[in-house]
């Protein structure tokens, strides 16, 4: 189906996945630094304490940000939208997976599993997640991106030059 008057070859389709894939680390940055981190404390908050249970408020983001994944999903496959709204819906699905599978199973062990750390990157990633886990509070926080983070060194010493609330052991049980 046609995008701007132009019809997308699968090729195309497959491009404007890996596209809004890409794309949804910066949308996440910018939700989780300005919105979680901001009006949205409400319910981000239970993530920054011990969990007590399962569940968290803050879990309700998974499903708010899967809401318009879902919507394009529809409009592409049932509502004849166009084939643009599934690559688009599919690619904020698989960020989602994504993000399920590193922050909540890997970072969090939400699921318990062995799984060590061995390259770099994934030292680092999950590293600059622990780093922003540090803090308790809204405000003092570092690394607000989920695929794409500073290096550990640059989030620790970011840490010691704030004035900031409560700080744990970024090794802490969570």
């Amino acid at each position: 189906m046609p995008i701007a008057g132009l019809a997308m070859s699968p090729f195309g389709l497959f491009v404007l996945f890996l596209l809004t894939v890409a794309l949804m680390e910066g949308f996440a940055y910018v939700m989780h630094r300005w919105v979680m981190h901001g009006p949205g404390w409400f319910l981000h908050a239970s993530h920054h304490r011990p969990r007590t249970g399962l569940w968290e408020w803050n879990d309700l983001y998974f499903v708010i940000f899967a809401a318009p994944s879902i919507l394009l999903l529809l409009g592409g496959v049932q509502l004849g939208w166009g084939d643009w709204a599934t690559a688009v819906g599919a690619g904020i699905a698989a960020y989602g997976a994504i993000y399920l599978g590193f922050h909540d199973i890997i970072v969090h062990k939400r699921v318990d599993h062995r799984y060590v750390p061995r390259s770099a990157y994934m030292k680092r990633i999950v590293q600059a997640h622990r780093l922003h886990h540090v803090v308790e509070t809204r405000e003092g926080n570092v690394s607000f991106g989920f695929l794409v983070a500073p290096a550990p060194e640059v989030l620790k010493r970011q840490l010691a030059e704030m004035e900031h609330g409560r700080i744990r052991d970024a090794r802490g049980p969570r």
